[in-house]
């Protein structure tokens, strides 16, 4: 058996037991150029999430909420710093993996180039967004790739809370006056669509989910984690006593599964492909904010240079 064919061998029989690829294991190349995409694509998302609730900010209703969102964004922000860092273990640079986000060769999750119009915008986010990104990124703590399993464990701590104050918000909105029950029923509407679209297009037409199956960067099919998603939200939409958006979506005792509409595909592939409400507002405002932000890195690589050459002079 040759070198290379050592190496497969031994690759593959690692994923097979269900053990973890760490960044000095040898691993095929096609399957580090699919983690740096997933990897930073999620990490991305992540950042650019930041935008439509940061929007609201200086608009909260009360000063706790002001404060709780502000954490949640803060925490939106670390979450981009670990998948960063893990996506770094396979040999991308930070700068690099910026440069394609804002060049708009790697994407981000089209549901971030959805305006937030009103307040209730901000609790649909926390309870439908993350509520998606949570049961995507349960099974992505199992994932092959040991830094970005590890970094799963505590986004999916925290996300749970953001899912929390999502709802708290809708469910406040939904027990108060006409106008804020419309408010909420306003927010779901938008919402609830791209929020499915977030799992990414059906199995058959996706051209990395096979591959990721099979080297288990994912344990689930994105058609799989849509349905685990309807079936969690139906419940809570009745419980706000909101109309569901999809009239189509009724219990089917046979399946034992909620029964769902067709997305509009149409829709979902404008907005991956730039046409989105804020596609461009959003990378330009990242643009912006990391031009104004070169002083400070070039201010903290000069420091880690002056510490790292007087370290050197020590040791000489």
């Amino acid at each position: 058996m040759t070198d290379a064919a050592e190496q497969i061998s031994h690759f593959e029989s690692i994923i097979s037991m269900d053990q973890c690829i760490e960044p000095k294991d040898w691993m095929p190349e096609a399957y580090r150029k699919n983690l740096i995409r997933q990897i930073s694509q999620h990490a991305h998302s992540e950042i650019i999430g930041m935008q439509p609730e940061g929007n609201w900010l200086t608009r909260a209703p009360s000063l706790r909420r002001k404060a709780v969102l502000l954490s949640k964004i803060q925490d939106e922000g670390g979450h981009g710093l670990y998948l960063y860092s893990a996506a770094e273990t396979l040999g991308i640079s930070r700068e690099e993996m910026i440069d394609a986000l804002q060049t708009g060769e790697a994407k981000y999750a089209s549901i971030f180039n959805y305006p937030t119009q009103t307040w209730a915008d901000v609790g649909a986010i926390g309870w439908l967004v993350d509520g998606a990104a949570i049961v995507n990124q349960i099974s992505l703590q199992r994932n092959s790739y040991g830094p970005y399993a590890r970094a799963m464990v505590r986004i999916c701590k925290e996300e749970s809370f953001h899912q929390r104050q999502g709802y708290e918000i809708m469910l406040t909105l939904s027990r108060g006056s006409e106008k804020q029950i419309q408010v909420a029923q306003d927010a779901l509407d938008r919402f609830y669509w791209p929020s499915l679209m977030m799992f990414g297009p059906h199995d058959s037409e996706s051209a990395h989910s096979a591959r990721s199956m099979a080297w288990k960067i994912k344990r689930e099919t994105n058609d799989d984690l849509r349905q685990k998603f309807v079936d969690q939200t139906a419940p809570q939409i009745q419980i706000l006593g909101l109309r569901h958006p999809d009239p189509k979506c009724i219990w089917d005792p046979e399946r034992g599964h909620y029964d769902m509409g067709e997305i509009n595909w149409e829709e979902f592939y404008s907005v991956i492909n730039g046409n989105g409400h804020c596609n461009r507002q959003r990378l330009e405002h990242h643009i912006d904010a990391h031009e104004e932000g070169a002083w400070v890195r070039e201010a903290m690589q000069s420091y880690h240079e002056k510490k790292k050459q007087q370290s050197y002079a020590k040791a000489s």
